[in-house]
């Protein structure tokens, strides 16, 4: 594995087609403004380089992501307005964060070994998958302290049906990778000494794959997805066609037709 260079915030590491982002400010990794910028800046660095073809975002220890960085906003309580100038840009700038993450071109995997606590979760919801240990937690806490986690459940609410989504946000209680799996917002229970290299082979796996079609269809998936029925077919029939006459597809099948 090359490493590449690196930020205090977020760790950089490129090997066979994937890249990992680490989260730094350990131990609870939390989305300050900083963090937030980092990590949206490493993403689009990682949409342009084509030699980089699946993301995975990581953490180390028994906290994945806290969430908002809680003591950034309250040095921001003495300000006139009580912060809510921050407050807009922090948001602001986490949606369009989420954003790019929700939409990547490229495929991304969270691997998660701890707790993912309100945008901590709302960022693994925001993954194409996820690989999570069996200590890791997840939870939608906003309603312990008075508030709603009500940015977080955009992301959430586009992995989970309703009733599970409501339960994270109306009980405020942590909930176990078991209860995440069954609930659709991760994919496989790991043990924590494989985790890693479990996601990574996976990722390696799917790096492999033809860039292309799977760039242009997830696009068509996030734009198809709220449609009714016809508009969904008539939008994915093109990108399917346009699957079978890429080039790299057309190669494949001369080379294959060649051995055969």
């Amino acid at each position: 594995m090359n490493q590449m260079q690196s930020s205090p915030l977020v760790d950089v590491t490129d090997a066979v087609g994937v890249r990992t982002l680490t989260l730094g400010a350990a131990p609870a990794h939390p989305l300050s403004l900083a963090m937030i910028q980092s990590i949206h800046a490493h993403l689009h660095d990682a949409a342009g380089d084509p030699d980089v073809n699946v993301v995975i975002l990581s953490a180390p220890g028994h906290i994945f992501c806290a969430g908002h960085d809680l003591k950034e906003i309250n040095r921001h309580r003495d300000a006139d307005d009580h912060g809510e100038a921050f407050l807009h840009e922090l948001f602001d700038a986490c949606a369009q964060m989420m954003q790019t993450l929700a939409t990547f071109a490229k495929p991304t995997i969270a691997v998660v070994d701890g707790i993912a606590t309100a945008a901590g979760l709302q960022m693994v919801a925001s993954c194409d998958l996820a690989f999570a240990s069996p200590r890791a937690q997840f939870c939608l806490p906003g309603v312990n302290n008075g508030g709603f986690c009500t940015t977080p459940a955009v992301g959430v609410s586009r992995s989970i049906g309703h009733k599970h989504l409501m339960e994270l946000l109306l009980s405020g209680e942590n909930k176990s990778a078991e209860w995440a799996l069954n609930a659709g917002l991760i994919n496989e229970v790991i043990a924590s000494d494989t985790l890693y290299e479990h996601a990574h082979g996976f990722a390696i796996k799917l790096a492999t794959r033809n860039a292309g079609p799977i760039s242009a269809g997830k696009a068509a998936l996030h734009a198809h997805r709220d449609l009714p029925l016809d508009q969904a077919y008539a939008l994915a029939t093109p990108v399917m066609v346009s699957h079978f006459m890429d080039k790299g597809r057309l190669a494949a099948e001369k080379t294959s037709k060649f051995k055969g």
